[in-house]
């Protein structure tokens, strides 16, 4: 699973939300989880990958990170609950 993706991290159900893209997802989440990822993730905690996109190129990907971190809330709820209900870590899934 090692292609351009974006994804979302949470600190809990309805929690803090992280938006990101990467080109190595299973890493990146790696990164986040073991607190090697200064900023906005570590000190808000959030460490469960929650949903992501994958892409073929890394400039789509860039694209819909941007895309996403201009939406309202709601609307990134609205995504989250409907693919995740149950606010699952997606990590291992990913593996």
């Amino acid at each position: 699973m090692i292609s351009p993706a974006i994804y979302i991290l949470a600190s809990k159900p309805n929690g803090t939300l992280y938006i990101g893209s990467t080109s190595n997802l299973p890493q990146r989440i790696w990164q986040h989880k073991h607190n090697l990822v200064d900023g906005f993730s570590k000190t808000h905690c959030v460490y469960s990958l929650v949903y992501f996109e994958q892409y073929d190129d890394m400039y789509s990907a860039i694209c819909r990170e941007r895309q996403l971190k201009r939406w309202n809330r709601a609307w990134k709820l609205e995504l989250i609950e409907k693919n995740n209900p149950k606010w699952d870590d997606l990590y291992p899934s990913i593996l």
